[in-house]
């Protein structure tokens, strides 16, 4: 199966300032070669000692930190990020939980404390917030894009007889006008995305955190076991690693370029 012809659109941005946490929706992202969405997974709060050292940032996997493979109570909580002040503000069904800047060492404390106190029973021991310069806590180590084709999870929806929120997936790009599942034909191409060129690199190999309902905090359908079901593996999406500099938009393009 080969993508359209016609080029996809974005249909909408997202980025995850806090690794499992919510997303923040974009109108436009500059991009940089090699570089994540700026401040995409900028920071992860540590559940339990993990062994990270922000002097020597090395990928670590998810496990080690809350994340909605583990912890899916923390899809009931709504974050915003500022980058200027670095303040982190934390809401529960609307209303304010804590705000405190994520650059001060008072803020990360207050941050900590409200984690502590909001997953007990599910902490293995302190929590603490994690950051380094340039690291993305991401799930895999290169330093990549998210992109989901919204007719495979359209697609998938209609096999299951079940609404499947794409939000479920966490990505940083949503597109549509590629057929179906044809998004996995194009590893190892290279598509212009806006202005900006991508080389696709590999499949989303999904976990756990996506049978969590990003509008309930429940774990409501089993995505994986679902896609297993229909192709045969538990993989939807596809990782792009940005090989110019631009900027993206809403609206903008997704072309196949070779």
């Amino acid at each position: 199966m080969r993508p359209m012809s016609d080029p996809a659109r974005i249909v909408s941005l997202y980025r995850y300032p806090v690794k499992g946490l919510s997303g923040e929706k974009l109108k436009s992202v500059l991009l940089e070669p090699d570089a994540t969405f700026p401040a995409d997974r900028a920071f992860a709060i540590e559940n339990g000692r993990s062994g990270f050292d922000p002097a020597v940032p090395s990928w670590q996997p998810k496990i080690k930190f809350l994340c909605l493979m583990r912890n899916a109570k923390l899809a009931a909580l709504e974050t915003l990020y500022d980058d200027a002040s670095g303040i982190l503000a934390v809401m529960k069904d609307g209303v304010p939980m804590v705000e405190a800047s994520l650059k001060t060492e008072a803020g990360r404390s207050a941050i900590e404390y409200f984690f502590q106190d909001f997953m007990r029973g599910e902490t293995r021991g302190p929590v603490k917030v994690l950051e380094a310069p340039g690291h993305s806590f991401s799930d895999v180590a290169a330093k990549v894009a998210h992109i989901v084709n919204l007719e495979t999870v359209e697609d998938l929806a209609a096999t299951i007889k079940k609404e499947v929120h794409p939000l479920r997936f966490r990505a940083n790009i949503y597109l549509t006008g590629w057929k179906p599942w044809s998004e996995f034909e194009l590893i190892g191409k290279t598509i212009r995305v806006g202005g900006v060129d991508m080389k696709i690199t590999k499949r989303v190999v999904r976990c756990a955190a996506t049978e969590v309902n990003p509008s309930t905090a429940e774990r409501d359908i089993d995505i994986p076991e679902a896609i297993w079901r229909k192709t045969g593996e538990t993989d939807l999406g596809i990782y792009a690693r940005a090989v110019t500099a631009g900027k993206i938009a809403e609206g903008d393009k997704a072309e196949i370029l070779g």
